[in-house]
């Protein structure tokens, strides 16, 4: 007598309602289709290739038991995944023959998914003493509004994608809504002003904001104090989560992972997920593919530097808002004067007013022009990690890319080395993330290359000049 193929997953569907949370069980089983059964061979249809990405991740083994049960031990799977409602099945099916050894020594562990009657003792990293565990502050600052952010050419995409998504958070085609440019253009503004807004129009649901430092901090210490999964949970009930300087995480692959399981569940679930960076995923480093291509399913917005006329809008706009009184020629002379971002140029209005105020001087371009003069003078600029590799890179007559080639070559391993050691000194990233966007080397690497350079720089007098001529240009 011939097996129903319909009866054998309905069989499997009972064992694993009993063995997976309902929640689970209603976002990951329900919606899988039963096809056809033939040769100890069940074919089952799953909605997305992310679906049949998660199922093989997080169910494997619960999948294997119960087709084995069912079938025998010669029980074997295979998905049709659907792919803008067209089957790929119809030409050639993803296929996942029992045993897969390759599944069961996965790398990453699963995280396990959070039911919908959690225990209340889940701890909350945001916890204050007294309010209940989904009375989350979201860690926003009030005056980060879409009112306080000037639209200009500069920004108009990401602003209009963050209105439509503070409308409908996890129902349009910004999910996630990726937005990355330089430092100062107003990264956070924005993600916080949609947080901000979803919580004025839904005020039941549950926001957050955090930046990606402290949600490694809070990882690491959730791992210390054996309360992972209790850290996990929380962040798989938010409704809206926006991770800013998501570029943090490069180099971190625990911190990744973790993080990749709440995405997924978040994403799955239909909810917001909102990341800044500081550069489009395609061009960051450290972070892992599967993590990347993630980035990569909603919209990758960037913020640019303001023009003229923006820069003048952004200014009087912060000038009415103090109820202050500056002519408009000088209003025009900051914004012609200071072009790289916007926290410069709000720091120079602060500058002016400072001065006008403690020297009783009258507001007048003249005094703009004393103030942008020194301001300019003393304000060191921001030096980048891929900005040293070009400067190091260029100062030796190489190729920008060979520094992170995997070579043993002298010249080349040496110029490495003294991108690290001025990565380090200059910059405020960790040996971790130096040495991920320095030819994908750990921190112990970077660590030993900069002890390397101080020997030689105590040792090699040529050596010596070589580096303070580098130094020389990166600070021109």
């Amino acid at each position: 007598m011939a097996i129903n193929f319909q009866d054998v997953w309905g069989n499997c569907l009972k064992i694993i309602k009993d063995n997976v949370p309902p929640v689970s069980f209603k976002t990951w089983f329900e919606p899988i289709v039963p096809v056809k059964l033939s040769n100890n061979v069940l074919t089952i249809q799953v909605p997305s290739p992310f679906f049949y990405e998660y199922l093989e991740e997080q169910f494997i083994d619960i999948l294997r038991k119960t087709l084995r049960k069912e079938l025998g031990p010669g029980a074997k799977l295979e998905y049709n995944v659907v792919v803008e409602n067209h089957s790929v099945g119809n030409s050639k099916p993803i296929t996942v023959v029992f045993p897969t050894q390759n599944k069961t020594e996965l790398r990453n562990k699963p995280v396990s998914m959070p039911s919908q009657n959690v225990d209340h003792k889940i701890k909350n990293p945001f916890v204050i003493p007294g309010i209940k565990k989904l009375h989350v502050d979201p860690q926003l600052n009030s005056d980060n509004t879409f009112t306080n952010f000037v639209e200009g050419e500069c920004n108009r995409l990401a602003r209009s994608a963050g209105m439509a998504i503070a409308n409908a958070p996890g129902k349009t085609a910004f999910n996630p809504l990726l937005i990355y440019g330089n430092s100062g253009l107003g990264k956070t503004h924005l993600a916080q002003a949609i947080g901000i807004d979803v919580k004025e129009k839904t005020p039941e649901k549950v926001v957050l904001y955090v930046n990606a430092v402290k949600f490694q901090t809070q990882y690491v210490e959730s791992i210390r104090n054996n309360n992972f999964n209790d850290f996990v949970h929380f962040y798989q009930m938010i409704d809206v989560l926006i991770i800013d300087d998501v570029h943090e995480f490069a180099g971190k692959e625990k911190t990744q992972d973790t993080f990749f399981h709440i995405f997924n569940h978040l994403h799955q679930a239909g909810k917001q997920i909102i990341l800044t960076s500081d550069k489009p995923p395609v061009e960051l480093q450290g972070l892992e593919q599967r993590l990347l291509s993630r980035f990569k399913w909603g919209l990758s917005a960037d913020l640019q530097s303001p023009d003229f006329e923006t820069r003048v809008a952004i200014l009087k706009q912060k000038i009415y808002k103090d109820g202050i009184d500056i002519p408009d020629d000088v209003v025009e002379y900051i914004a012609a004067n200071i072009t790289n971002n916007i926290r410069e140029l709000e720091g120079a209005l602060i500058s002016l007013l400072a001065q006008s105020t403690l020297n009783k001087k009258e507001i007048t371009t003249e005094l703009a022009s004393e103030m942008i003069e020194k301001l300019v003078k003393n304000t060191r600029r921001e030096i980048s990690i891929d900005y040293i590799q070009k400067v190091v890179s260029e100062y030796f007559g190489l190729p920008n890319d060979m520094i992170k080639a995997k070579t043993r070559k002298r010249e080349i391993v040496q110029a490495r080395q003294i991108a690290m050691y001025f990565s380090k000194s200059m910059t405020k990233s960790s040996l971790s993330t130096i040495g991920s966007l320095i030819g994908g080397k750990d921190h112990a690497t970077v660590l030993h290359a900069c002890k390397t350079v101080n020997n030689l720089i105590d040792t090699d007098k040529r050596f010596k000049s070589q580096v303070e001529d580098i130094e020389r240009k990166l600070k021109l």
